[in-house]
C-alpha cells in the first residue's frame, strides 16, 4: 500500500519508519512494558481502559476477526526486515499480552491483512512470489515519495498461514484489500488499468469490477457494516503540473503523498461524494457500526509534523468533526469491534525506541 499503510499499504510502513517516538499518557501499560507511562490522555474522552498489545518494532493496520477475538496486523522489527503478517488473540486468560504468530511466508513484503468474516481464512498482499527478498526502497532523489510495488498480489490462507492461494495474478499493484461483513465481496486497490483505482471481486477472486475511474490515487477502502457503502481515501491531481508529476512518478512505481480526502460511494461505485474538504492528509477511514459516522486519521491540526496524525470522527455528510486522540505523535489505522464497544489502533505513544509503533485497544465511550 501505499499505506503513509498514510493506508496505502506500503506507504504506511515507510511513513511509520520515519516517525519519531514520544511517550504517552492516563492508564498504564500492561505486562511486557517496563515503564509506568500512562497510555491515555484525559482529553481523550472517547477512550477508556487503554491497553497496549504489542511491544517493539513497527506494528500497524491491526484489524479484528469477525468474532472480535483475534487481530491480524503487520510487523517489522528485529529479525523481520520488512513487514510480515501476524495474528494474536485480543484477550488472554491471565490478561498478559499474547505472543504474535507469523502467518505470512516470511519472504518479500506483506501488507493489508484481513480476516474472512467466518474466521476460516485470512487475506493479505505479498511480494514474495516475485522475489523472496525485501523490495528496494523508492528513489528519494524525487523527494518524499511512496513506492507502488507491482509485485504485490493478493493471497488467501487459513488462519495459521497454511493453504496459501493467490486471488490475483495481474502483475500489477494489488493491495489494500478488505471484505464485506457477509464474506461475499473483497474491495481492493490495483494499477491493472494503469492508474490507482478501487475494484471489487468475489471472495474467490472472480467477477472483478472497477469502481473508480478518476485520475489519481484511490484506496484504503472499507465496506460499511451493512455492505451498502464504501469509504475510501482519494488524491486527485487537478493542475497540469500536478497531473504531469503524478503520471511521471506512477510510471516509475512511485507516488508523492499530499492532500488525501475521505470519500464515500455506494458498493457498486455510484453516488460518489467527498466527506472531508480540509486540504490535509486524511486516511485510514473506517465506519462506525451506525453506518452514519466515520473515524479516520488526519494531520489537519499539525501539518508541519510528519508524525502529527490524530484520530477524528465525522458524519458522512462532512459535519460534526470530533477529535478523538490528542497524543503529540502518530495515531492512525482505527477499527471498531463488531458491536462498536472497542477501538483498536496504531500509535507511537509509550515507545521505547525511535520510530516504534505499537497496537493499542480501548473501550469506546460515546
Amino acid at each position: 500500500m501505499p499505506r503513509f499503510r498514510i493506508a496505502l499499504p506500503l506507504f504506511f510502513a515507510l511513513l511509520l519508519s520515519g516517525f519519531a517516538w514520544i511517550a504517552g499518557h492516563t492508564q498504564t501499560a500492561g505486562d511486557g512494558d517496563k515503564s509506568s507511562a500512562p497510555l491515555g490522555l484525559p482529553s481523550e474522552k472517547h477512550l477508556r481502559n487503554v491497553r497496549q498489545l504489542t511491544f517493539g518494532g513497527t506494528n500497524a493496520e491491526a484489524y479484528f476477526s469477525g468474532d472480535d477475538k483475534y487481530l491480524i496486523f503487520m510487523h517489522q522489527g528485529e529479525g523481520v526486515p520488512c513487514d510480515q503478517m501476524y495474528t494474536m488473540p485480543v484477550d488472554t486468560p491471565d490478561g498478559k499480552p499474547a505472543k504474535p504468530k507469523l502467518v505470512s511466508t516470511g519472504k518479500g513484503r506483506t501488507t493489508c491483512g484481513y480476516f474472512f468474516p467466518a474466521g476460516d481464512r485470512i487475506l493479505f498482499s505479498s511480494t514474495h512470489q516475485a522475489n523472496p527478498d525485501c523490495p528496494p526502497r523508492p528513489d528519494y532523489s524525487h523527494g518524499y515519495v511512496w513506492p507502488i510495488y507491482n509485485s504485490y498480489e493478493i493471497y488467501t490462507a487459513k488462519p495459521d498461514g497454511s493453504d496459501l492461494r493467490p486471488l490475483t495474478n495481474s502483475h500489477s499493484y494489488n493491495a489494500e484489500s478488505t471484505m464485506s461483513r457477509d464474506g461475499k465481496k473483497i474491495v481492493f486497490t490495483s494499477t491493472r488499468n494503469g492508474d490507482l483505482d478501487i475494484y471489487t471481486m468475489n471472495a474467490d477472486g472472480s467477477d472483478v469490477r472497477q469502481l473508480t475511474h478518476e485520475l489519481g490515487y484511490d484506496g484504503g477502502a472499507f465496506f460499511s457494516y451493512d455492505g451498502k457503502k464504501i469509504v475510501y481515501r482519494s488524491e486527485q491531481p487537478k493542475t497540469p503540473e500536478q497531473i504531469a508529476d503524478y503520471k511521471d512518478l506512477l510510471s516509475r512505481g512511485m507516488i508523492r503523498p499530499g492532500n488525501l480526502e475521505i470519500w464515500v460511494m455506494d458498493a457498486d461505485g455510484k453516488n460518489k461524494h467527498q466527506v472531508t474538504h480540509n486540504g490535509a492528509a486524511n486516511f485510514a477511514p473506517y465506519w462506525l457500526p451506525d453506518g452514519k459516522r466515520i473515524i479516520f486519521a488526519s494531520n489537519l491540526e499539525n501539518q508541519k509534523d510528519p508524525s502529527g496524525f490524530d484520530l477524528y470522527l465525522i458524519n458522512e455528510d462532512g459535519t460534526g468533526l470530533d477529535r478523538v486522540t490528542y497524543h503529540p505523535d502518530f495515531d492512525a489505522f482505527p477499527m471498531f469491534s463488531s458491536d462498536g464497544k472497542r477501538l483498536v489502533w496504531a500509535s507511537n505513544r509509550n515507545g521505547k525506541a525511535p520510530h516504534e509503533t505499537n497496537i493499542f485497544i480501548a473501550d469506546w465511550v460515546e
